[in-house]
């Protein structure tokens, strides 16, 4: 008996030999499975109720576009037998590779080296079953050939045109992404793992967020970042103290508190962008620009831009420059008794500055005594990634799309930024939320992200055309207030930063727009991309920054000849701005005695989309 009890208790403490992948209570897991099944009718069914409705009408997903770009990129390589040939023993000479590696794995062999190995910051295989388990690494090896492969055939495509040829980079991109082993549950060892694990209650979870996200977006799929619940306007985000001091219907002004005792002479009006809410600017008083302004003793004054309805369809330019920028200038003045302000504008808030003051200097209105452009494009050749949503068919289609409802829909614009880097800001959040059945942690950026707004018509149309589609606002052909503008007619000294990983506003694309301005330019680059180069406290000690004299036409004819500096480029900016005018009045106090309309961070920010 005591020799039995021992060979028990040896016994249990044993390795499993049937491993993680096996089921341990199949009638759990059957109950699981039939639980997921139904929450995954409720998400195909949230899905449906509003078309059926007639609620909900689809834009055209891009799939002729798609058809077509690809049609291009397969005739070049069928159209010579050789070529297609050639092709083709690429791809099979490294599938072969693969397949003799994962033979010699199996045969207790020790590879040299991997076929291919993922690119550097890939995060998708970096569970070790990837690497130490022969079926998923054969999955991941033979995965990342092809994705190498299909990226090649794009390169060494000959007789594409420019727009043509980033539409398929894109496009393979998208499709071999969306179908990494990662995503699919039967190929994730990690989810294939949990499923085991729990008995199948984690796609029970899953299935149920995925009907819940459904049912959030109404009809279309809300992807949740981040934990919502974590934050609250005004709470632990956007909490810098101020005063809404002036409204229009698209746009609120906010005033913030002084915290100095003596500020800067001139005011500092910010204008960001409609596309995301302003406080991207103010997402906690250790990453916020506003409260670092605030405290370097600036009087700030920012626009906080409607969640446009089909009630602003048909506001343009014109109108977001005169309810917007220029109730922002008058208010500023009426406030603090100043003539001048400095004016800070990032994105498309910069290049809607951009276009304000070429107007304004063309009509003789010297407001504006400086510009300090952020990630800003106002020439848009050598646009970033959005570019490849911007030909003529794409965006006519849009605008009839947009005519039917007054607007485009924020979860449009959230998806289609995603989409430029699905690796990073699609797939994860796939694979975490519904096959791992996890809720994601908080992050107020990304809670930022998900915040999303809608696009007015008419406002939208505007900018793609002029903008992206027809580039009229470099070429002098954009029409604001009745009248051509020209950029060259900006004299005033514009500080103008672009962000070196920037994929939305490309460094080279705000450098080639830096040589339109008529008057002196500081051309700087910070280091990381749209956001994190943009919103880089000095406390933080992140990323560097490098500053040179004068253009170039390239960046990196213009890198050779910087210099280099660590972290933030917040304080090289401040300094920029004293030597405009260093000239200081006592701390402005906001006036009580005056209406006031709300509490920073105002009402319009918290419409949703």
């Amino acid at each position: 008996m005591a020799g039995a009890g021992k060979h028990d208790k040896e016994k249990r403490n044993e390795p499993d030999a049937a491993g993680p992948y096996v089921v341990r209570n199949p009638e759990r897991f059957a109950l699981n499975l039939a639980r997921a099944i139904e929450e995954a009718g409720k998400a195909a069914a949230a899905w449906a109720r509003p078309r059926e409705a007639g609620e909900w009408r689809d834009i055209p997903a891009p799939y002729a576009e798609m058809a077509k770009t690809l049609s291009q990129l397969a005739g070049y390589w069928l159209s010579d037998p050789g070529r297609s040939l050639e092709a083709q023993t690429r791809l099979l000479s490294g599938l072969i590779e693969v397949w003799a590696g994962s033979i010699r794995r199996m045969a207790g062999e020790k590879p040299e080296s991997e076929p291919i190995a993922p690119e550097p910051g890939d995060k998708r295989f970096s569970d070790p079953e990837w690497s130490q388990n022969p079926f998923f690494d054969f999955l991941k090896q033979a995965f990342l050939v092809t994705a190498r492969w299909a990226n090649e055939l794009v390169e060494n495509t000959e007789g594409l045109d420019e727009q043509t040829r980033r539409k398929a980079v894109f496009y393979v991109r998208q499709i071999s992404e969306a179908f990494s082993p990662t995503n699919f549950l039967m190929t994730n060892p990690q989810a294939l793992r949990e499923t085991f694990s729990s008995d199948g209650e984690n796609l029970m979870r899953g299935m149920r967020m995925l009907a819940e996200d459904i049912a959030a977006g109404g009809g279309e799929l809300r992807l949740r970042q981040t934990d919502r619940s974590g934050f609250e306007l005004g709470r632990n985000i956007a909490t810098t103290p101020g005063k809404v001091v002036a409204r229009s219907d698209l746009a609120e002004i906010i005033q913030y508190q002084a915290t100095t005792r003596t500020v800067l002479r001139r005011p500092l009006v910010i204008v960001p962008p409609w596309i995301n809410k302003f406080y991207v600017l103010d997402l906690n008083p250790e990453r916020s620009f506003i409260r670092w302004a605030v405290e370097q003793g600036h009087t700030v004054f920012v626009i906080s831009w409607v969640n446009p309805d089909e009630r602003h369809a048909a506001m343009g330019w014109d109108d977001y420059i005169r309810d917007g920028i220029e109730l922002a200038l008058d208010t500023a003045a009426r406030r603090t008794g100043e003539k001048q302000v400095n004016a800070v504008g990032y994105c498309v808030g910069g290049t809607l500055l951009a276009a304000a003051l070429a107007a304004m200097a063309r009509d003789g209105d010297d407001r504006v005594a400086s510009a300090t452009f952020l990630a800003t494009q106002v020439d848009f050749t050598h646009a970033g990634d959005l570019k490849v949503f911007a030909d003529e068919e794409q965006v006519a289609a849009l605008e009839k799309a947009m005519r039917e409802k007054g607007f485009l829909e924020g979860n449009r614009m959230a998806t289609a930024f995603n989409m430029l880097r699905a690796r990073d800001l699609l797939w994860p959040y796939v694979v975490n939320n519904y096959l791992l059945g996890r809720e994601p942690p908080p992050f107020d950026l990304l809670y930022w992200n998900a915040d999303s707004t809608r696009m007015a018509a008419a406002n939208h149309a505007y900018y793609l055309r002029n903008c992206y589609l027809e580039n009229n606002l470099a070429r002098g052909c954009a029409i604001i207030h009745g009248q051509r503008v020209r950029l060259s007619d900006i004299r005033i000294p514009v500080y103008n930063l672009a962000a070196a990983d920037d994929h939305i506003a490309p460094a080279q694309s705000v450098l080639f727009g830096s040589h339109l301005f008529g008057g002196p330019v500081e051309f700087v680059l910070a280091g990381s991309g749209h956001i994190a180069g943009v919103i880089n406290p000095p406390s933080a000690g992140k990323y560097r920054y490098w500053t040179g004299k004068g253009l170039a036409d390239t960046v990196e004819a213009w890198l050779a000849k910087a210099e280099i500096f660590p972290g933030s480029w917040w304080p090289h900016w401040q300094a920029w701005i004293e030597r405009q005018d260093s000239a200081r009045v006592p701390a402005r106090r906001i006036d009580r005695r005056r209406k006031m309309l709300g509490d920073a961070p105002g009402t319009y920010v918290l419409i949703q989309a």
